[in-house]
């Protein structure tokens, strides 16, 4: 984290950009080409490894302008309908300052601060602790936060979350990791495919041999390995794309981290929301591609080695030593049933007691009516006691003063 700064880390994203959308190219024409030999095999099994070779180049440059257009259309419609599709998957809903007006005022208040424009806001209805960015441009860029980090994080921690997502905007995190996903759904979706295709044919209709060329047989061993080829091609391409996606995913939170503290000066906040959010962060339904976007992904495969993000532990020290926060160590939240229906009881208190008022004096004492001067709905002064007041002299209004 030492070695890039934000604004270099900005010029690297941009550059980074433009290598994966010509990488994902390079992919889908190795998958075309790999699946022009698994054809080819299927159309005439017997042939010598170097007519597969040739063959499968032919069709690869027959297919190149098709292929091409294809690839084009996908990103157009992940470009234009990615939030979309987005949405669908964790329901998130665009909210107003009417409706959320301690969430909004906080994002307007860090943008206006740095001369940022606003990103879209939403709201999804889950108990988990995360939030994500999404978007390519200014229009479509968009913060989505979940009911049950809002129900957990003081102000400090959810500026410093909103800061997290911001700086991925900033930086241009978030144009590459929509790019990954297209990469990735590319892939699979080719990958997925060809084998389809190749299993069900060979299933099915068996494999068909051609007379015309009868002496170029050779026991089909050429066919056998040019079907391995064309696997392991497809497979490389595959992993190749899971590997673009958690790299890119792994370098950028961290910087995300240190962008939250430049923007809100306030390291312990970035530091306790990241040790509340921790292992509470699993959107139900989510997919993986959606959960790379959080602010923590706790799945993790092969313990660290697929993980897509850096654990919490290694987050908070680069931020302990960074930034000269301070570690509260893991933290144990309080299950949401605990929390008080009504904004002026606690826990402890009966369905019976009478609420507290907003000032924090208790309620009155049993058997004695509230007075104009102790209800908290009456004068709204709620210091004195309850009830009459002993050894009563006479005021200058007849009144009996108050002790």
């Amino acid at each position: 984290m030492a070695a890039y700064g934000l604004y270099t880390h900005i010029q690297s994203n941009r550059r980074r950009s433009v290598a994966l959308l010509i990488g994902l190219f390079v992919l889908v024409y190795v998958l075309t080409y790999a699946g022009a030999l698994l054809a080819e095999v299927y159309s005439d099994p017997g042939a010598p490894l170097d007519w597969y070779l040739r063959r499968g180049l032919a069709d690869l440059k027959a297919a190149f302008p098709f292929v091409t257009a294809g690839t084009l259309i996908w990103i157009l419609i992940a470009y234009k309908f990615h939030q979309s599709m987005i949405d669908a998957v964790t329901g998130g809903e665009p909210v107003t300052r009417q409706q959320q007006p301690r969430l909004y005022n906080l994002l307007e208040n860090l943008c206006i601060s740095r001369g940022i424009a606003m990103p879209k806001l939403k709201v999804m209805d889950s108990d988990a602790l995360n939030a994500f960015a999404t978007g390519m441009n200014r229009s479509q860029y968009t913060i989505t936060v979940t009911t049950g980090l809002l129900r957990a994080l003081d102000d400090a921690e959810i500026e410093a979350v909103l800061g997290h997502e911001l700086t991925h905007i900033r930086n241009g995190d978030v144009r590459m990791m929509v790019i990954a996903m297209v990469i990735a759904g590319v892939v699979s979706f080719a990958g997925e495919l060809i084998y389809r295709i190749l299993f069900n044919s060979w299933r099915f209709g068996g494999t068909r041999s051609s007379s015309s060329d009868s002496g170029r047989r050779n026991g089909g061993g050429a066919a056998v390995l040019v079907v391995v080829i064309a696997l392991v091609m497809i497979a490389l391409s595959w992993l190749l794309s899971i590997v673009i996606r958690l790299a890119l995913s792994r370098s950028r939170e961290s910087l995300a981290d240190a962008g939250a503290v430049e923007l809100t000066k306030n390291p312990d906040a970035m530091i306790s929301a990241l040790r509340k959010i921790e292992g509470r962060g699993e959107l139900p339904g989510a997919t993986s591609a959606v959960m790379e976007m959080c602010v923590d992904n706790p799945r993790s495969e092969f313990a660290d080695l697929f993980a897509t993000h850096p654990s919490i532990d290694a987050r908070v020290a680069a931020l302990v030593r960074y930034t000269g926060g301070h570690d509260p160590g893991k933290l144990v939240l309080p299950s949401p049933d605990d929390s008080p229906s009504d904004p002026y009881g606690t826990p402890e208190q009966g369905p019976w007691e009478a609420p507290r008022d907003p000032w924090g004096s208790p309620p009155p004492a049993p058997g004695h009516p509230p007075g104009p001067w102790d209800s908290p709905d009456g004068s709204g002064f709620s210091g004195g006691e309850a009830g009459p007041t002993p050894n009563p002299l006479p005021g200058p209004w007849g009144a009996p003063p108050r002790r």
